[in-house]
């Protein structure tokens, strides 16, 4: 039978290993955002959110940062290297479909939801070690996670709309 204190060591262990994905899913998030919104042209609106976004998540990464700090920890820069790469892949591929906003709406939206998941069981594990910092911290990430998938929910159905009318028209760029 394991000690109280071995099993509170053990959800330290783990609380520092998901922030450590965290921010590698940071780091991913911002290298997709960037290549994304560098891509958009005829779409004014998502562009401008996915900019604002692009704003949170540098300023997540560095409140994840944080969070591993106070534990004496930093971030893998393997992850987050991989993360980079793994985003890297998915701007190439986006780039060879006719559909690319669309594509790429949905495909933040999904991430979005990663990103929710991925918060919410932080903000558990943190309840658990009884690291309120962390806990505040991720509840602060979390409601932007929320903010820009609710934001990119509601607005698929009008981009959609307006990729299509781009697209039958002729002569009009609706891919980017």
């Amino acid at each position: 039978m394991q000690s109280a204190q071995t099993g509170n060591d053990i959800r330290v262990e783990r609380l520092i290993e998901w922030l450590r994905d965290a921010h590698a899913m940071e780091a991913q998030a911002e290298t997709m955002l960037n290549k994304q919104a560098s891509r958009i042209e005829n779409y004014p609106a998502l562009k401008a959110r996915i900019e604002q976004h692009i704003t949170e998540t540098q300023n997540q990464a560095k409140l994840v940062e944080s969070c591993l700090q106070r534990y004496d920890k930093s971030y893998s820069g393997i992850k987050d290297l991989g993360g980079k790469m793994m985003a890297m892949g998915q701007a190439l591929g986006g780039m060879a479909v006719n559909d690319e906003i669309v594509k790429g709406a949905q495909a933040g939206y999904v991430f979005e939801n990663l990103e929710i998941a991925s918060y919410t069981i932080l903000i558990a594990a943190a309840e658990a070690v009884g690291d309120t910092q962390t806990r505040d911290i991720c509840e602060r990430i979390l409601a932007e996670e929320v903010a820009m998938a609710d934001w990119l929910r509601e607005h698929l159905p009008e981009l959609t709309q307006a990729y299509l009318t781009r697209a039958a028209t002729p002569e009009v760029e609706a891919k980017r």
